[in-house]
């Protein structure tokens, strides 16, 4: 058995925890942080240049997630390909693809709050009972969508909050003519 005196004399080891996030908890940009206009994707040349270390550094994460992993990905009744159904219809409903059955894009933040709810409770219905990668795929899907209700949703608040401040004065709201 290890006494206190030989816990004390063994060096700690020294964590830092580095917060990465661009946006604080209330939504807005965190100090110091610039967000980038998303550069238009160039095409892939028909010879590849020589490979770079970007290159690399992509061969690498492919390796790392391997669709080999993922049990039934080539069937498409698999639970993967059943929370991805579930997660375009979510998706489709914040607007931020279009919807695949009329190909239009609108925004219902009461489809998207049911289906990312809906996603939730089989989340908690199949906890412990998923493949790993499974559990990591459905892990990030419903997050990614929590995190696009929230951002839609504020951005809505916002937008009815200046459509009423043009309607309404100060004098109509005090009754003043």
């Amino acid at each position: 058995m290890i006494g206190k005196e030989q816990l004390n004399n063994e060096e700690q080891p020294e964590v830092k925890v580095t917060d990465k996030r661009k946006f604080n908890v209330d939504g807005s940009l965190r100090e110091g942080i610039t967000i980038e206009a998303e550069k238009p994707k160039e095409e892939m040349p028909i010879n590849p240049p020589e490979e770079t270390e970007q290159t690399q550094a992509e061969e690498t994460e492919a390796q790392e997630f391997d669709d080999s992993d993922i049990p039934g990905v080539d069937d498409p009744a698999s639970f993967v390909n059943f929370l991805t159904t579930l997660a375009t219809q979510a998706a489709a409903a914040l607007g931020a693809m279009p919807h695949p059955a009329t190909g239009q894009r609108t925004l219902d933040l009461e489809t998207g709050k049911y289906w990312i709810d809906v996603l939730a409770m089989l989340k908690e219905k199949t906890r412990n009972n998923l493949h790993s990668k499974e559990a990591e795929i459905f892990d990030g899907m419903l997050s990614d969508l929590q995190m696009q209700y929230v951002q839609v949703q504020r951005i809505a608040e916002e937008k009815l909050k200046q459509k009423a401040a043009q309607k309404f004065s100060a004098n109509d709201i005090l009754g003043k003519k």
